[in-house]
């Protein structure tokens, strides 16, 4: 396998619009490393760079320690798994895996040893004859990977592999993705708009926004240390609740916050915020309904079980909240409720540039 490294790689269209805007990253040797962000993001176009589908602008491309800028995507030594399959409906499941193959001029020995070996790990074995059109949509998704994994390439990329499946298929394919990436410890470059897929599948994540890179770091470490109010209200379902308010000192430091007074504790650290206007981040499962030592009052206005647990949603002043609580006895709706929280738990971004602020 091998390390897929850009350097300040842009993507810059004929009619100006900035696709990538200098994207610097390393997929290491062995990992499974998640591009992430809303549609239109860039993270599609990135990956299409890499697989040499999408020419570069400028910055650099190297796979293996080789730049590959120039190089066709057939002689970089990678695979590549769409969204949509792309499956030969008029061929059997075997004749799909042992395609690639044949067209490089494989033995025939060979081929037959890498499609029996991939339709084992994927469990294909029962369906080698049949056509696409007689399998579900979790065996198509498969076989696609098994027309990847036959190649033995470097570098495995993947593009929204699982948007076509249903919530149940989703799970499993997943499970069965990290499952063989475990097995062939392969590098992975794996693009999703699915944060959570992203946080469950990725050894790291890449965050995209409008073409720009906005964090790169492990899944826990994006959750518990956003590094601006996107990265915030972005990973995390439900997102964190963000509140825009004015630090005040009254009987300790608070934030004011259209009609919504938050204590931020008193630590010495958060004395120099006093004045500033500031975005402060408190994820809903931080928040606990009963009384504590540092509270506000919200009303209930709407509950979302979930099974093991109810988003409840509340206004508290003029800001919605969200909290993430067990199924236990709950307000009745448009009941006033008190909200404990830790001033730890508290998140500080600074409301000009939505930086985190280290507090």
């Amino acid at each position: 396998m091998a390390e897929v490294t850009l350097e300040n790689v842009r993507k810059v269209y004929d009619n100006g619009h900035v696709g990538v805007a200098g994207a610097t990253f390393t997929a290491r040797d062995g990992e499974l490393l998640v591009l992430v962000g809303p549609s239109g993001c860039g993270k599609t176009t990135t990956l299409r760079m890499i697989a040499g589908l999408e020419s570069i602008t400028s910055g650099t491309l190297s796979i293996g320690g080789r730049v590959v800028n120039e190089v066709a995507p057939k002689d970089r030594d990678i695979a590549m798994v769409f969204q949509n399959y792309a499956l030969y409906p008029h061929m059997s499941v075997a004749e799909n895996l042992a395609f690639a193959l044949k067209l490089r001029g494989e033995a025939r020995e060979t081929i037959a040893q890498r499609v029996r070996e991939a339709a084992e790990l994927l469990e294909l074995g029962s369906v080698l004859e049949r056509l696409p059109r007689a399998l579900s949509g979790g065996q198509r998704q498969r076989v696609a990977l098994g027309r990847a994994l036959v190649r033995h390439p470097a570098v495995f990329l993947l593009d929204e592999p699982l948007s076509n499946l249903d919530a149940k298929l989703r799970l499993s394919t997943r499970q069965e993705i990290a499952r063989l990436h475990r097995r062939l410890n392969a590098t992975m470059v794996y693009v999703t708009h699915d944060q959570i897929e992203a946080m469950t599948l990725g050894q790291r994540i890449v965050v995209f926004r409008s073409g720009e890179i906005q964090q790169i770091d492990t899944p826990m470490n994006l959750y518990t240390k956003p590094a601006n109010v996107f990265v915030a209200g972005f990973l995390g379902s439900p997102a964190m609740n963000l509140l825009r308010g004015t630090v005040r000192r009254e009987n300790g430091l608070r934030l004011d916050a259209g009609g919504l007074s938050l204590e931020l504790g008193d630590r010495d650290a958060l004395a120099g915020l006093v004045g500033r206007e500031l975005i402060i981040g408190i994820r809903p499962e931080d928040l606990k309904l009963g009384a504590g030592p540092h509270a506000l009052e919200a009303r209930l206005e709407m509950t979302e079980p979930v099974g093991n647990e109810v988003f409840l949603h509340l206004q508290a002043g003029d800001k919605g909240l969200v909290v993430r609580t067990p199924p236990a006895q709950l307000p009745e709706l448009g009941a006033a409720v008190r909200l404990s929280y830790m001033p730890d738990a508290l998140h500080f971004f600074d409301a000009a540039s939505e930086g985190r602020i280290a507090a």
